[in-house]
C-alpha cells in the first residue's frame, strides 16, 4: 500500500510509538507505517541485520528513520532496560504495539516443560512486561494505546503448534484484563488477530500451491494477505480516532473465520 493511500492521523504526528519485533514481517510494515504518519518510532528486535536494513531503507525513502535497539524479549531485565533507553531516545511512550512472536511448529508429543515455557516467553510473557514498562508514561500523559497482536490460529483450531496457540489465546485474556485495569487512566488496550499473512518467513517455510489454493477457497476475499494489510487497522487503534474503543479483538483475515 502506498503512503498516499493510507489515512493520515493528526494525533499520531510526533507521538512516541514502540513496536516489538519490528525488524521484519508484520512488524516492519507497522514501523514503516508509523514513520509515514510522522510519529517518533522505536522498535525492538532480536535480529540486527534485517532491523538495521529497515532503518536504512526508511531513511532512504526520505522519512525520519526509526530507532532500533536489539533485544531478546525473553530476557525481561533486558526488555526493561531497552524500553528505558527507548524512552530517552524517542520520548515517553504513548503507543505500544506488542507484535513480536514466533510461530514455531512442534509435535505435542515432543514438548517438554522447558520448551513450553520458552514458547510462552516468546509469544506472551513479554507483552505484559512491555506494557508494564510503559504504563507510567501513558498515565502521566492522560492516556495511551496498547495494541497486542494475537493470531487466528487458535480460533480456527490449527494443530501442530499447541504451545503457540495456547500462548496466543492468552493474549486475549491479557488484553481484556489490561483494558479493565488501565481504563480509569485513559489507557486503551485492544488486540489484532491476523489471518495467514504472507511474510517472507511464511512463504519460504509453509506456503505451497496446495495450501494457497485451500486458503483462497476458504477466505471470503480472494487475495493473499501481506504485512501491509495489518497497518491501517493498527494505525486506527493507535490514533485518537479510536478513543472509545478498548478491550476488543479485531480479526483481519480476509474472511477466513
Amino acid at each position: 500500500m502506498e503512503p498516499s493511500e493510507t489515512t493520515r492521523y493528526a494525533s499520531l504526528r510526533a507521538r512516541a510509538v514502540l513496536v516489538t519485533g519490528g525488524g521484519s514481517g508484520i512488524g516492519a510494515a507497522l514501523v514503516r507505517a508509523f514513520c509515514e504518519q510522522g510519529a517518533r518510532v522505536g522498535f525492538l528486535d532480536i535480529a540486527a541485520a534485517p532491523s538495521e536494513s529497515l532503518v536504512r531503507a526508511i531513511a532512504g525513502d526520505g522519512l525520519p528513520p526509526p530507532v532500533f535497539m536489539p533485544c531478546d524479549l525473553r530476557d525481561i531485565d533486558a526488555l526493561r532496560q531497552a524500553v528505558a533507553a527507548m524512552k530517552t531516545a524517542i520520548g515517553p511512550i504513548s503507543v505500544l504495539v506488542n507484535n513480536a512472536a514466533h510461530d514455531e511448529r512442534h509435535d505435542w508429543a515432543d514438548v517438554t516443560p522447558a520448551y513450553w515455557d520458552e514458547r510462552f516467553a516468546v509469544n506472551l510473557r513479554h507483552q505484559f512486561f512491555a506494557a508494564q514498562a510503559v504504563i507510567d508514561d501513558m498515565k502521566a500523559d492522560g492516556g495511551g494505546s496498547i495494541i497486542n497482536f494475537t493470531s487466528t490460529s487458535w480460533m480456527v483450531g490449527v494443530g501442530g503448534m499447541a504451545a503457540y496457540t495456547a500462548a496466543k489465546s492468552g493474549v486475549i485474556g491479557l488484553t481484556r484484563s489490561l483494558a479493565r485495569d488501565l481504563g480509569p487512566f485513559g489507557i486503551r488496550c485492544n488486540a489484532v488477530a491476523p489471518g495467514w499473512v504472507m511474510t517472507e518467513r511464511q512463504v519460504s517455510l509453509w506456503l505451497t500451491p496446495e495450501s494457497e489454493k485451500r486458503l483462497l477457497e476458504d477466505q471470503c476475499l480472494k487475495f493473499k494477505l501481506v504485512p501491509e494489510d495489518m497497518a491501517p487497522l493498527t494505525l486506527f487503534l493507535a490514533a485518537d480516532d479510536s478513543r472509545a474503543i478498548t478491550s476488543q479483538t479485531f480479526v483481519a483475515d480476509a474472511g477466513l473465520l
